[in-house]
């Protein structure tokens, strides 16, 4: 099930708000200029599909997105519990950033969590599959996958250089939660 939690952007011991209806999550990201849709994710994608199995699979999808949007380029991460770099990936993604682009991703299988600080507050959202967030230029983020990743997800970019981080400095991603292995990746349940 699809979660976002709001703190305080200074109190990370408790969210002052937990959703998990689809609907208020999508209103509640809308409200701070953040796309939450719910797509459908009906092709059999596993965690280490190639890229090119993902893309063929979803190029429907992934066309109309370009068409609408501007996209010019399109990659794939895929990884599962038992990938060898797969702490390197997680940490490369751990610390606050921003892109000078919209970030646009849509979760085909598992999952993975995605924490906004906004206006203050710092919003994490538990995507899983079916799930597109775009998270718009210049927003502070960061994004975690646990110890245990088990996801694949399609990445959009208008940069055809990909993904390029511009790092903030702050420490602040290491005061909140981390994600839990997802019981996706038949792991413990997600706390």
């Amino acid at each position: 099930m699809s979660r976002l939690r709001i703190y305080e952007d200074n109190k990370h011991e408790a969210p002052v708000a937990v959703l998990e209806n689809h609907a208020d999550i999508a209103a509640a990201l809308h409200a701070v200029g953040v796309r939450f849709e719910q797509w459908e994710a009906g092709q059999p994608i596993t965690p280490g599909a190639t890229q090119d199995e993902v893309i063929a699979a979803y190029r429907a999808d992934i066309d109309r997105l370009m068409a609408e949007n501007g996209y010019r380029s399109v990659d794939v991460i895929s990884l599962k519990p038992d990938h060898p770099d797969r702490a390197a990936f997680r940490q490369k993604f751990l610390n606050e950033h921003t892109h000078s682009e919209d970030e646009v991703r849509f979760f085909v299988a598992g999952a993975g969590q995605f924490t906004l600080h906004l206006d203050g507050k710092v919003y994490e959202v538990l995507c899983e599959k079916g799930d597109l967030i775009g998270v718009p230029d210049g927003t502070p983020h960061w994004f975690d996958m646990s110890e245990s990743p088990y996801f694949v997800a399609i990445r959009l970019f208008t940069n055809t250089e990909g993904w390029v981080a511009n790092f903030t400095g702050t420490d602040i991603a290491e005061r909140f939660p981390r994600m839990n292995p997802h019981a996706s990746a038949g792991q413990t349940s997600e706390a």
